[in-house]
């Protein structure tokens, strides 16, 4: 093991970069305007989303959600409900509440950037074409960025062949936006984007568990593939995780 490497590293985890960021020179303080909360949309039609009142499935307890919630890998691929889907997506992104100035979501974000932009990989949501789709919280709507041919074949590829990436119902797929974190805390803006994204990723995990879904966050993928799958530059927008959901078997 290279111990030099790995301890160079390790300072990723630490705090000692604000000691080292002029914070009164940051775009934020330097009067450059805010970066948008959300990636506009220029494709197609929008595809309005089930809202809240429409949760209306059986749900574990908090307690029960805690004890069983667990990393799931096999599926029972039975088509999910679009208002389940709507459901994790609002668990995990949902807009609470907005302003001139500031948006609240369903999860905390550092200074409340929310660099993410939550992409979905469908294989088999009533009512939707398999493909490639972007969640809009703002509108909680999706829209369509693509149908892939061979999608299951081309997320394998990008999963390193963790073929649990593709036999499940959606693989959600976040990407950052890292500039909308950098705006207010330049290079200090790394680690909690990091952090973020982990916050989601939970949302995530015990959404599913509250309805009898799985999940399990991947970590390990082909940076290229998938963002050249999702449609993204991978400079100024990135992939950071992948996670699978697909019905529990019983």
């Amino acid at each position: 093991m290279d111990w030099l490497k790995i301890k160079e590293w390790r300072e990723f985890l630490k705090d000692n970069v604000r000691n080292e960021v002029d914070f009164q020179s940051t775009d934020q303080n330097n009067g450059v305007s805010m970066p948008e909360v959300e990636k506009p949309w220029t494709g197609g039609e929008l595809i309005s989303l089930p809202g809240q009142e429409s949760f209306d499935f059986p749900m574990k307890n908090f307690q029960e959600i805690i004890k069983d919630r667990e990393s799931r890998r096999v599926f029972d691929l039975n088509v999910m409900d679009l208002k389940e889907l709507a459901f994790l997506l609002w668990a995990t992104a949902g807009v609470r509440s907005r302003s001139s100035h500031r948006v609240l979501r369903n999860v905390p974000s550092a200074g409340n950037r929310h660099s993410t932009e939550t992409y979905l990989a469908i294989f088999k949501v009533e009512g939707l074409v398999p493909g490639i789709y972007r969640y809009l919280p703002l509108e909680h709507k999706l829209g369509l960025i693509q149908q892939v041919p061979n999608l299951e074949q081309r997320v394998n590829e990008a999963a390193l062949n963790q073929l649990f990436a593709s036999r499940c119902n959606v693989l959600f797929i976040w990407a950052s936006i890292p500039y909308r974190m950098e705006w207010r805390y330049d290079f200090a803006s790394a680690k909690v984007i990091a952090v973020d994204v982990g916050h989601i990723c939970q949302n995530l995990y015990l959404a599913c568990e509250s309805i009898n879904f799985g999940t399990c966050a991947i970590g390990a993928y082909d940076q290229k593939k998938i963002d050249q799958l999702i449609g993204v530059d991978g400079e100024e927008e990135f992939t950071i995780l992948l996670a699978p959901v697909g019905r529990q078997r019983k």
